[in-house]
């Protein structure tokens, strides 16, 4: 049998000596000051165990890897009468685009571009002020890792504000027909925030493991959220998780998983682990090109895939 720590240690050693490592999202200033040779991963399995390596300890901006828990929180709180608002189908085009908000109407393509994650986030935060919607989210994160520790980023919450033009487009524009219950400015202010969130890979791939054990809490028992939710989201990650890289995601891994553009991807591998990896070098479409590298060796020489 392959030993899960060795793989792990030998991608993160074949990962530090590549040169070619991406670029940084130079559009957003925090973001453009990240060290690109940075990377981190961490596996963690169905009894607790973490297996990690690189600067798996080190906090980044997860970015629109929060959009998985912002869309389970949203579905907590609404259910199935999300997809009236939002789709759920691969969008083909760049995660800011507002092209076919023009042609469908003001509705989203699915819950990770962009455009449906503020619908996602209006969801959330219908009912509460701005700072309340922040506090469920963090709570939530803090319920499903057991870490009280992780917080938002000010610094890069106020940079994304401040060159967030592309997203207040989208806002706006999706007001216009009627998508959005909030005012503009507060849905802004909470998606900027939940995409700031710091976290690092170790904290990730605890997040992500209700999604890995159908919805439940392997530690506890305790059901996150339902069997049935659990395995559309991840089908929604399989499908929608990487922008219009989604495809080639799915070809070259093979699992679930959601890319931010703060380089952080996780992953999903169903009844056996979830995984975090994190390089902030991005590739054309916008995700991690190390950490994609990383976990489609990571799933070919651990033989995990949802294809068999």
């Amino acid at each position: 049998m392959t030993d899960l720590r060795t793989v792990v240690s030998e991608i993160a050693q074949e990962m530090a000596g590549r040169s070619e490592r991406g670029t940084v999202a130079h559009y957003i200033p925090e973001l453009a000051c990240v060290d690109p040779a940075r990377f981190g991963i961490a596996v963690m399995l169905a009894d607790g165990t973490q297996i990690a390596a690189g600067d798996c300890d080190e906090p980044f901006s997860i970015q629109s890897v929060s959009k998985v828990f912002t869309l389970t929180l949203a579905l907590g709180k609404v259910g199935d009468g999300l997809w009236r608002s939002v789709g759920r189908e691969p969008s083909g085009n760049a995660f800011n685009s507002i092209v076919q908000l023009e042609q469908e109407q003001g509705r989203p393509r699915n819950p990770f571009i962009n455009a449906g994650a503020l619908v996602v986030t209006d969801t959330i935060l219908s009912g509460h002020q701005p700072r309340e919607a922040l506090g469920e989210i963090l709570r939530f994160l803090h319920f499903i890792t057991g870490d009280d520790g992780i917080g938002i980023d000010e610094a890069v919450a106020a940079s994304e504000k401040q060159t967030g033009y592309r997203n207040a487009a989208l806002a706006n524009y999706m007001k216009s027909f009627g998508v959005l219950d909030n005012p503009v400015a507060h849905v802004l202010g909470v998606y900027f925030h939940h995409c700031a969130i710091a976290m690092s890979c170790r904290q990730l791939a605890s997040a992500t493991r209700y999604l890995a054990f159908l919805g439940r809490n392997p530690d506890t028992g305790h059901s996150v959220i339902s069997v049935e939710r659990a395995r559309r989201i991840n089908a929604l990650m399989l499908t929608c998780g990487h922008y219009d890289g989604s495809g080639e995601f799915a070809f070259r891994v093979g699992l679930p998983g959601k890319s931010g553009v703060g380089g952080g991807i996780i992953a999903v591998v169903p009844g056996i682990a979830s995984v975090a990896v994190w390089s902030p070098g991005l590739d054309p479409v916008g995700n991690s090109r190390l950490g994609t590298e990383a976990l489609e060796m990571l799933a070919r020489r651990m033989h995990w895939s949802v294809f068999g």
